[in-house]
């Protein structure tokens, strides 16, 4: 009997507020350059970081997220955060996303790298890197030696031969969701930032305004 092969879950977490396009090119590199079977666009419930600004709520920007992924096949969107009661926290995810799928899956957190400095700051971050490998989407020229000082110094040495942390350069990484919420406020077009149907959904239901 052969061995059963191992699926290679990628995971795009986020507010979501609103998934615009830069997420969605992340997403599809992510899932061609690392050989990911799917990626699971996973939104926030109760943001633990985001604590500063009032979020549009869940199910919107989770329907946002259904209706900006619905047309490709590798894309899913998962409820996990938004229908777990409390703070959204990585390790809870990842234990829930072992369960779904079975421990004979890699996760792969895709996510900036300027998320992934703030990694200390994350529940069990210790764990999390034992339990998941993060995918880090830079733009061209970032100083990756950040990256690496981030890391708890338990993982330092092991990154050497095995990395937990791996580094996708991705140009159109300018688009972000605060400049949508603030353009949509001001009556500018966020036309070619977000898919069509996203912002056909944004203008009718007069979001961010």
């Amino acid at each position: 009997m052969g061995r059963l092969r191992i699926k290679r879950i990628g995971v795009m977490g986020g507010t979501f507020d609103p998934i615009h396009n830069g997420h969605l090119v992340t997403a599809e590199e992510a899932w061609k350059q690392f050989n990911l079977d799917q990626v699971l666009f996973v939104p926030s419930g109760s943001p633990p970081h985001k604590e500063d600004r009032k979020s549009l709520d869940p199910e919107s920007r989770y329907l946002m997220a259904v209706i900006a992924t619905a047309a490709n096949p590798h894309f899913k969107v998962s409820r996990m955060e938004i229908d777990r009661p409390g703070p959204s926290y990585t390790i809870d995810t990842v234990h829930e996303l072992h369960r779904v799928y079975g421990r004979n899956t890699e996760v792969f957190f895709i996510t900036g790298a300027d998320a992934i400095l703030e990694i200390l700051t994350w529940k069990e971050p210790e764990k999390v890197l034992r339990e998941a490998i993060f995918i880090a989407a830079t733009r061209p020229g970032y100083d990756l030696r950040r990256l690496e000082e981030s890391l708890p110094e338990s993982e330092k040495k092991r990154h050497a031969t095995d990395p937990r942390v791996l580094v996708m350069e991705i140009p159109a990484l300018a688009i972000s969701s605060t400049d949508i919420r603030k353009r949509v406020k001001e009556g500018r077009a966020i036309t070619y930032l977000v898919p069509e149907s996203v912002a056909k959904f944004i203008e009718k239901s007069g979001f961010y305004i």
